[in-house]
């Protein structure tokens, strides 16, 4: 551990802004003293106790609880002291500035300090103690942080699943039968003269296909809880007048673009984040587009490309009752092209028709609907679904972060190889058994079993202060 992770930490742990409670929150070694020297007073460990918060010369700044927690039984594994107070911002700041005052002043009888280098908690550090403590691994702290961010409801099941260590259980139970395998082959190479095929006797092979098969299964619920994390970012594009904007309108359930009948109304994008079953849309309206001259107009079309050229998705929208303008369809044409060009491989272009309401023409595939009545939009929705891989699971997901997913794809890679090398037997049994490391080593990357501290610190950087 790096000598900061030694410090006392104070911070605020509540949400800025004005609330009906805010709370401070102090972890650090041998709380005991400090405790009652702050509130003149011991607590009993686990209990509320109401009570005064008084500044240095015994006035009380607030009335609120406290509550402490002796070490391992708390969050962070330390001794952990949390004062509820009143939400306001002044208060708060106080309470916190009373703390470390408080930490800093000396006891008339021993000489030292109440608790010696107490300070401020960087980004995250809290949960970063518990898990350096082992009372979480990696991926349930990152888990927190989800739940903090969980946008729909089913991303935040998700997050409170891999929080309660599901996730977890799932890689341990693969690296466990991992471990085994490796077992079997570090046997085989310590122990080249015995007649026993430690190998063959113990179905190694068979094995090493039940690992992949649970890998699998493993890796697509992690897809899929990554997707309710991330979401999908959508692109309607086409012609200036198609409906892009009235589309947006339609699937956000707001009136969020103007539109009008004039071409062009759209100069920039419009976004919008909308969920479906679940699943995070975030939607985004780009200017029509076509050659202009107009300055405006030709800046929010390279934005809209640039848009196509990150997108998950793209919804190219047609024009019904423009199908009989050859004019309009070469358009057509050339924007189909340069979509192909800009967007990501293996993006899928959903072709989509738009005023259904007004023409009935048909076209040679792709969706029909009309964005003024909201015909076919629920067709929309599913197709967009099905673009983005999503698929219900009846046993729930876990969310999941990219550096999961290719952690994972790494195991999947590695026992790839393995399988190879295990065909060919006494030939490759060295690498056999480096390929089965390196996949043990990819498993435990994700729970934190094996990791850098440069890793530790982008992942507890981007929590908010007090978690």
């Amino acid at each position: 551990m790096l000598a900061r992770h030694h410090d006392p930490i104070a911070a605020i742990a509540t949400a800025p802004g004005r609330g009906s409670v805010g709370i401070v929150r102090i972890s650090g070694k041998a709380l005991g003293p400090f405790v009652l020297h702050l509130l003149r007073r011991t607590l009993v460990p686990r209990e509320a106790t109401y009570l005064p918060f008084c500044d240095a010369q015994g006035v009380p700044i607030d009335h609120g609880l406290a509550l402490f927690f002796n070490a391992p039984h708390s969050f962070t594994g330390e001794d952990v002291l949390e004062l509820q107070a009143h939400g306001g911002p002044v208060v708060l700041q106080l309470l916190l500035a009373r703390c470390l005052a408080a930490a800093a002043e000396v006891n008339v009888v021993t000489g030292a300090t109440y608790l010696p280098g107490l300070r401020i908690a960087q980004a995250g550090e809290f949960s970063e103690r518990a898990f350096l403590n082992d009372k979480i691994d990696l991926a349930q702290a990152e888990a927190i942080a989800d739940l903090i961010d969980a946008s729909t409801e089913a991303a935040a099941r998700s997050a409170t699943q891999s929080l309660s260590g599901v996730f977890s259980r799932e890689i341990h139970a693969l690296r466990d039968a991992l471990i085994q395998l490796r077992m079997l082959v570090e046997a085989t190479l310590d122990f080249p003269e015995e007649e026993i095929d430690f190998l063959q006797k113990a179905d190694a092979q068979g094995q090493l296909d039940r690992l992949q098969a649970s890998l699998a299964g493993v890796l697509q619920k992690a897809s899929q809880g990554a997707l309710l994390r991330e979401g999908i970012t959508v692109v309607i594009a086409g012609q200036p007048n198609a409906g892009k904007s009235s589309l947006l309108n339609a699937l956000a359930g707001a009136e969020l673009a103007i539109v009008t009948p004039v071409p062009g109304t759209t100069r920039d994008k419009v976004q919008q984040t909308i969920q479906i079953e679940g699943v995070p849309v975030h939607v985004i309206d780009t200017a029509g587009l076509r050659e202009s001259e107009d300055a405006v107009e030709k800046i929010g079309i390279a934005r809209a490309w640039e848009a196509i050229g990150e997108a998950d998705a793209v919804l190219f929208l047609h024009d019904l009752t423009r199908l009989s303008v050859t004019k309009y369809i070469a358009a057509d044409a050339d924007i189909a092209r340069e979509i192909t060009q800009k967007a990501p491989a293996k993006v899928p272009v959903i072709d989509v028709w738009n005023k259904a309401d007004v023409a009935t023409a048909p076209p040679q595939g792709g969706l029909v609907l009309s964005a003024k009545t909201g015909r076919g939009l629920d067709a929309l929705r599913q197709a967009l679904l099905q673009a983005a891989g999503w698929q219900a699971t009846a046993g729930g997901v876990f969310i999941a972060r990219a550096r999961h997913i290719e952690a994972l794809r790494k195991v999947e890679m590695h026992l790839q190889y393995a399988s190879g090398h295990l065909a060919a037997r006494a030939q490759s049994l060295d690498l056999l058994a480096e390929e089965l490391r390196l996949g043990q080593n990819a498993l435990s990357e994700i729970t934190g079993e094996f990791t850098s501290d440069d890793l530790l610190g982008v992942i507890f950087s981007r929590f908010c202060i007090g978690k």
